[in-house]
């Protein structure tokens, strides 16, 4: 069996920054006192600025930063808008609004700390390709200033004979706007007109003020009303984590929901891509320890599951779990696993589900796809490969992985040759 390496590489990249709120204390659920005298400080000394001051100000503002984000001007005025709501201000010049909008803002770089933990899909877009080929959607874990995680994207074309081309990166990047509903409901909202690959998912609630990691992205097709992918992922608190759902139909709207249930109490679920036996079905490891299968009629409730399989092979006598969401074939479910060997060396390898019966293990790899080698083993955390889910295409496996947290690479395999592999 012959995994190929292909050459791409994705590198955290520091200059990728999104504009956030600068927030103060007591926001967003509202300024405390000593923050509404500091904001109304700073917006009565702008207000006493002559015409020529302000615009001379708002100039060098723009000069720094215009360049840098697709519509500034807008982030500075949805800005400014929610500090006069705050401090009940009157209506102001449109440059006295940028400027003190700009005043409540920053610079963050999501990624400038490691990128990695990939997942894929094909892309919702399949139009303008050549026979053959396959328009794919990588999400990604980004890490920024904070050990802070969030969502992005990244799009790229697979051919039939397993050549890869990554869509050129945007220069732009733009986080997602949240929304919250009366009923409690949490969105993560797309942002303008541009490319998919320049939106960022960044944490909306408390449970995940830490971050939204590892996200295993799945197109859901068992489904009447048309196009939909979930995503499950861990919300880290900072202090507790918590697995959650993405919710898409159209990749501009994002709903962000927790689950319940006792095997929600841990990170790693991955859904099926569609109900068997007319449930929802999961794969878990909800014992730090061994992989489980967990059924469901209610999507956002996951009780206790099956164990299936345990760690067996020397490179995965401490833990395994899935990565990703399995993946359909006519000989079953194939779905890759991590394996925690000594001195906490993870790497990727297989295992086939029955179809009809997804608690039997068909098979499972003897040593591992992919594991970190001499040169793949440095960076954030040494000694680690893992990925968050493969796709299919032309009787190849394409599968992104993370590097050692620290970048992302891509390995194609023969499915017919992976699956003679399984002992």
């Amino acid at each position: 069996m012959t995994l190929q390496l292909l050459p791409q590489r994705l590198y955290p990249d520091a200059s990728r920054v999104v504009v956030r709120n600068f927030q103060l204390a007591g926001e967003p659920r509202g300024l405390n006192p000593a923050s509404q005298a500091r904001a109304r400080r700073i917006v009565e000394t702008v207000q006493a600025m002559d015409n020529r001051t302000v615009q001379a100000e708002l100039s060098l503002v723009m000069a720094d930063f215009e360049n840098r984000h697709r519509e500034v001007r807008r982030f500075f005025e949805a800005r400014y808008s929610a500090i006069a709501a705050d401090l009940g201000i009157e209506p102001l010049r449109d440059a006295e609004r940028l400027l003190i909008g700009a005043y409540f803002c920053h610079e963050y770089s999501f990624e400038a700390a490691a990128l990695m933990n990939p997942s894929v899909v094909p892309h919702p877009d399949q139009s303008d390709l050549a026979p053959g080929e396959i328009r794919f959607l990588l999400s990604l874990r980004a890490v920024g200033e904070g050990h802070i995680s969030s969502i992005t994207f990244r799009e790229g074309i697979l051919s039939d004979q397993g050549e890869l081309r990554l869509t050129e990166d945007s220069p732009f990047a733009v986080a997602s706007r949240p929304e919250i509903g009366e009923d409690g409901r949490v969105w993560a909202v797309r942002e303008g007109d541009g490319p998919l690959d320049e939106t960022v998912l960044l944490p909306v609630t408390s449970a995940q003020r830490n971050g939204l990691e590892d996200l295993r992205l799945v197109h859901f097709i068992d489904t009447e009303e048309g196009p939909l992918w979930y995503g499950t992922y861990t919300a880290f608190s900072g202090q507790s984590i918590a697995s959650e759902l993405l919710i898409t139909r159209d990749f501009r709207r994002f709903e962000l929901r927790p689950l319940s249930g006792p095997a929600a109490r841990n990170k790693g679920m991955a859904l099926f891509p569609r109900k068997i036996d007319g449930s929802y079905a999961m794969l878990g490891r909800q014992d730090n320890e061994n992989l489980f299968l967990i059924r469901s009629d209610d999507i956002f409730h996951w009780d206790e599951g099956q164990r299936i399989a345990g760690p067996l092979h020397p490179w995965e006598l401490i833990q395994i779990g899935n990565c990703g969401s399995p993946v359909e074939l006519d000989e079953g479910w194939l779905v890759l696993t991590h394996g925690v060997g000594p001195m906490r060396k993870y790497a990727i390898g297989a295992m086939l589900l029955d179809k009809n019966e997804p608690t039997r293990v068909l098979g499972r790899s003897r040593v591992p796809l992919l594991s970190p080698s001499d040169a793949e083993r440095e960076g954030y955390v040494p000694n680690v490969v893992y990925t968050c889910g493969a796709l299919a295409h032309a009787g190849r496996l394409f599968l992104p992985y993370g590097i050692a947290d620290s970048a992302v690479g891509f390995a194609s395999i023969d499915i017919e040759e992976l699956l003679a592999s399984l002992g």
